[in-house]
């Protein structure tokens, strides 16, 4: 992401702060960064061990998370960054592959008490060890939703860069069709079968808990798809 997309970001968030949300945003490292710091550790180590590659890949979202808190603060608003560690994300100890043990966000939650956007790096946390771990394949996703659920968020929005879920990867089926509401069963099918919207891991933790989601485009402000439990109205869930 160049600079202005980073202040394009920045600006949203501000928006919707001044809307009268708290705000934490949870962020991913930006285009090709983790290929590359991959790219860099097999250069020097053609089987580098786990514990020092998790420490590597977490430095994508920490440039993320840094560059826009900056920007958010460039525009005049109060911001706070953490690390996965530091926003409370502890976890089992498989390097690469991660899973949530649970989410203790007091730092995160005071910072939003005192009218701060907190922004948080995904993709990580910390083990019983205090050793950084990874979570996987679409881990900055389901480390959104399991913050989402820890501060008793009301929604947990999914920026990508499509316009929501479609019946197909509109960017190769130019007929396919947006869904404007889905169950929680439904996206994990879809999900298994091959659909890169979103990971599994991040619906199974949505779907336990009953955490909405709206995934949605970074780059209009057309609403996306929902994902509720099924049953739910949608037109009664708050701040949809």
């Amino acid at each position: 992401a160049d600079p202005e997309s980073i202040k394009r970001v920045a600006r949203r968030i501000i928006e919707t702060k001044n809307a009268g949300n708290d705000v934490a945003v949870v962020v991913s490292a930006m285009g090709d960064t983790t290929d590359d710091l991959i790219d860099q550790a097999l250069s020097i180590d053609s089987n580098p061990p786990a514990r020092e590659m998790d420490m590597l890949m977490t430095a994508g979202e920490r440039i993320s998370m840094s560059l826009l808190a900056m920007a958010i603060h460039a525009a005049g608003s109060h911001e706070h960054s953490f690390t996965g560690s530091q926003a409370g994300f502890m976890t089992d100890a498989q390097f690469g592959t991660a899973h949530i043990k649970a989410v203790k966000p007091d730092r995160v939650r005071h910072a939003l008490d005192k009218g701060s956007v907190a922004i948080v790096a995904g993709f990580q946390g910390v083990n019983e060890g205090g050793d950084a771990t990874t979570l996987g394949r679409g881990g900055s996703d389901t480390s959104a939703v399991a913050l989402a659920v820890a501060l008793h968020a009301d929604i947990c929005e999914i920026y990508t860069d499509v316009d929501g879920v479609f019946t197909a990867d509109p960017r190769i089926v130019p007929t396919a069709r947006r869904i404007p509401v889905i169950d929680y069963e439904s996206m994990l099918e879809m999900s298994s079968c091959g659909s890169k919207v979103l990971a599994l891991r991040c619906v199974e933790y949505a779907q336990r808990f009953g955490m909405p989601l709206h995934v949605r485009s970074s780059f209009s402000h057309r609403r996306g798809t929902l994902i509720v439990p099924e049953g739910v109205d949608p037109r009664k869930l708050p701040n949809i």
